[in-house]
C-alpha cells in the first residue's frame, strides 16, 4: 500500500511526491549553429539524486492551477504547469489538475529543474488521467516544451545529439558528485548567443568520451563572463576535476566516496551552496512510476 501525505490546505489525503531529479552534463561540444537558430550539440547526461517534488491532484473542472511553487516562477511560465496543459489539451481530456512544486534544485544553474519538473509532469499526468499515452507520445511533446525534457521522461542516462533530443541510453560511473552553486544565476540564452561562444568542435564518439572524459564549451564564455563561477571552477579545482554542468552557474566535481565528497563540501565558502549527490543512470521518476499510485 502507497503511504500518503497530507498536503496543507489541499482538504485531504494525496498520493506521494513525485520525483523530479536534477542533471549534469558530464561534457557538452558545440559543434554548430543550425538554420533555425538552435544549435547542434553533443553530451552525455547523468540524473543525480538531488529532487524537486511534485505532488498531483486531479480536480473535475478541467482547469490546471498551481498552489504551490517557486516565487521567483510565475504560474503562468512555469513549465510544470505548461506541461500538464499541453497534455490536457492534446488528449481533450476534460479532467484538470492542482499541483504542488516543491523547489530543491536551484534556478538557473543548468541542472535541468524546470525541464524535469515538466517531463514529471507529464508522465505523472498521463498515469494519473488514466491516459495510457506511449513514452514516444510524452516525448515528442516534452519537446515541444524544451531539449531537456526528453531525457528526463525517458529516464535512462543518455548520450544525446542534435539539440538534445536524440537519445541513446547510456550506462555512466556512478559517481558521488560535490555540486557547488556560486551566488549568481546565469542566462541560457546569453550563453548561446555570445559571439565568443565555440561553434565548431568536432563530434567524438562514446567511446573516446569514456576513455578520456571531455570539457564543456560553454565554460569559457561562462568563466569570462561570471567572475563568480570562475572563483568557484578554481576553487573546487584545487580537490578534483571541476567543470561546468550545461550553461551554468552550478558546477560540479567527481569523488572517490561520500566521505571526500562531504569533507569538500564542508569547505565550501558561505556565499556558495554546496550539494552532495549520488550520480544515478536510472531516474528515481521511473521508480516512482513503478511503484503506481
Amino acid at each position: 500500500m502507497t503511504a500518503q501525505t497530507q498536503i496543507p490546505g489541499s482538504g485531504g489525503p494525496t498520493e506521494r511526491p513525485w520525483p523530479a531529479p536534477a542533471k549534469l552534463n558530464l561534457f557538452l561540444r558545440i559543434l554548430g549553429r543550425r538554420a533555425d537558430g538552435y544549435h547542434e550539440l553533443q553530451t552525455a547526461i547523468q540524473f543525480v539524486d538531488l529532487c524537486d517534488e511534485l505532488v498531483f491532484e486531479p480536480r473535475p473542472d478541467g482547469r490546471v492551477v498551481r498552489a504551490e511553487g517557486p516565487d521567483e516562477v510565475p504560474a503562468s511560465t512555469d513549465l510544470s504547469v505548461r506541461a500538464a496543459e499541453r497534455l490536457r489539451t492534446r488528449s481533450g481530456l476534460s479532467l484538470g489538475v492542482t499541483l504542488r512544486l516543491r523547489k530543491r534544485i536551484p534556478l538557473q544553474g543548468g541542472l535541468g529543474g524546470g525541464s524535469s519538473d515538466a517531463a514529471t509532469t507529464l508522465v505523472a499526468l498521463n498515469q494519473l488521467w488514466k491516459l495510457g499515452l506511449p513514452t514516444e507520445e510524452l516525448i515528442r511533446i516534452g519537446l515541444e516544451l524544451g531539449a531537456d525534457v526528453p531525457v528526463f521522461v525517458q529516464g535512462h542516462a543518455a548520450w544525446a545529439e542534435g539539440v538534445g533530443e536524440r537519445l541513446q541510453p547510456i550506462d555512466l560511473r556512478e559517481s558521488v558528485y560535490l555540486i557547488i552553486r556560486p551566488g549568481c544565476a546565469v542566462s541560457t540564452a546569453e550563453v548561446f548567443q555570445a559571439p565568443e561562444l565555440t561553434r565548431n568542435s568536432p563530434a567524438i564518439t562514446i567511446r573516446a568520451f569514456l576513455k578520456a572524459g571531455g570539457r564543456n564549451d560553454c565554460e569559457s564564455v561562462v568563466r569570462s563572463r561570471f567572475p563568480e563561477v570562475a572563483a568557484a571552477l578554481d576553487w573546487l579545482g584545487r580537490f578534483a576535476p571541476a567543470r561546468l554542468t550545461g550553461t551554468g552557474s552550478c558546477i560540479f566535481a567527481p569523488f572517490a566516496d561520500a566521505g571526500q565528497a562531504q569533507a569538500v563540501a564542508s569547505q565550501v565558502p558561505a556565499r556558495w551552496q554546496g550539494f552532495v549527490v549520488q550520480g544515478r543512470n536510472r531516474s528515481p521518476l521511473l521508480d516512482r512510476l513503478a511503484a503506481g499510485e
